[in-house]
């Protein structure tokens, strides 16, 4: 059991090689998004530091949608794993093809629903007029990437289910390439394009998520991957096995729903401290989102492995597999955050906004390295109890940990008018909370009797 299951047999060892085969492909995949944020934000950066604020809101406000998909993507990793872990693949394609249905009612629903609330909702809660209006029309734009990001996600989830989450890299690097040059281009007007400004990172990202979910499709398709779980053979709507997946996955949509809601007011209050706050936080969201992406690797390799493991009737080994994920996640992440505080401007130059933004945003830097700390345990131990099934658990950890974490920031940033420095101070309340949650739930063993 201490080595990697053979390569035809769908169950996961609990080895450290084992763990880093399923976490570093992921790692890799989730930094290429990432890159695109990043990509987004040093370009828009370029045309001002009011442009460099909205990103931040807009960006947000998109992750709102965006990871509904998370949700649904986590849910249905977690019953692929299971059904890998008792090597039941003609089950992978059923469950497979049904997500297709769920994941473009989801999307259908969240279009709408941005087109109807999003000229409301900015006008009601950003006072910069010019901020305002650039993020209607970014946001009304960006969000028709929405069914392809979806289907990409379920995708993605099939593939890390089944332990092939290697082949993710060649979609994201695909992707990521295009969406940097369609932002260079588009935003400025280069090799022949005209310069369409701050919509034109909205135009990339989506002409960059249509294009990612081609090529999973087409490795799906190369691979055999289509035959080998019967991937498309169940597109008739089955209501019994998609109310399973939506069962499974809408109290992980509302928890990521909530979770990135209370971010967006952590941004809604730090837009009433000025332009300079705003975007000294999008650049440490993006710095956020750039470091943390091993930690996230190991939350996604947490569920899939817990599930499998629980699938294979060992349940014995999940606190034991859940630790040892978190230690790998705590190192890989205790090395960033040496390099991050050792060269702090290094990695602040590169947004373009001159020495008094460097020097504002250090300390803030610095803060939010000792909450990557803390999330690397905390989102390995959450996704821990994902993996078990319990996603209304996951849910009610997550109301408790925002219904504190709301309460935080908005007497730090609203009654008290504390530094921004105290304001993302929340990063540390939050992550411990949560660990503290999921850990405590876990030990119980209440989770041993869910049956899937």
């Amino acid at each position: 059991m201490a080595g990697i299951a053979p390569h035809n047999d769908l169950r996961v060892g609990t080895s450290n090689r084992q763990i880093l085969k399923i976490a570093m492909p992921i790692s890799l995949a989730l930094l290429v998004p990432q890159i695109n944020f990043v990509a987004n934000t040093i370009f828009l950066g370029g045309l001002g530091e009011l442009e460099l604020g909205a990103a931040g809101i807009t960006g947000v406000y998109y992750l709102v949608f965006a990871l509904v998909g998370n949700g649904l993507n986590s849910g249905l990793q977690a019953l692929i794993a299971r059904r890998a872990g008792e090597n039941r693949r003609h089950d992978i394609g059923l469950l497979f093809s049904q997500s297709v249905w769920i994941a473009l009612l989801f999307a259908a629903f969240s279009i709408l629903l941005c087109y109807l609330a999003a000229p409301y909702f900015f006008g009601a809660v950003i006072q910069n007029e010019a901020i305002r209006k650039d993020a209607i029309e970014f946001s009304l734009i960006r969000i028709l990437g929405l069914p392809f990001l979806y289907l990409f996600q379920m995708c993605n989830a099939m593939l890390v289910g089944t332990n092939n989450s290697k082949y993710l890299k060649y979609a994201f690097f695909v992707e990521a390439v295009l969406n940097i040059f369609l932002d260079y281009a588009l935003i400025y007007g280069r090799f022949g394009f005209n310069a369409i400004g701050f919509n034109g990172a909205a135009i990339a990202s989506v002409c960059a998520e249509i294009t990612g979910l081609a090529i999973v499709l087409g490795l799906i398709h190369y691979k055999k991957f289509n035959r080998q779980f019967s991937l498309f053979s169940y597109l008739k709507f089955r209501p019994q096995t998609a109310g399973l997946i939506f069962k499974q996955s809408s109290p992980l949509v509302l928890q990521f729903v909530l979770s990135v809601g209370a971010w967006l007011l952590f941004y809604l209050l730090i837009e009433k401290h000025g332009p300079r706050p705003l975007a000294i936080s999008n650049a440490i969201r993006n710095m956020f989102g750039v470091f943390g992406i091993f930690m996230w690797a190991f939350a996604n390799t947490s569920n899939a492995m817990v599930s499998n493991i629980i699938g294979q009737g060992k349940k014995e080994l999940v606190l034991y597999i859940i630790s040892k994920i978190a230690r790998l996640s705590f190192s890989f992440t205790l090395v960033m955050c040496v390099l991050i505080n050792i060269f702090p401007h290094l990695v602040l130059s590169i947004y373009g906004q001159g020495p008094d933004f460097i020097a504002d945003a250090t300390p803030v830097l610095r803060i939010v390295s000792i909450g990557l700390l803390m999330m690397s345990v905390g989102t390995v131990w959450l996704n821990g109890v994902t993996g078990t099934a319990n996603t209304k658990v996951n849910l009610a950890i997550e109301l408790v940990t925002i219904a504190v974490y709301s309460l935080y920031i908005y007497l730090v940033l609203h009654v008290y008018h504390l530094s921004l420095v105290w304001a993302w101070g929340s990063e540390l309340l939050y992550w411990s909370l949560l660990f503290l949650l999921s850990y405590m739930y876990l030990r119980s063993g209440k989770w041993k009797h869910k049956v899937i």
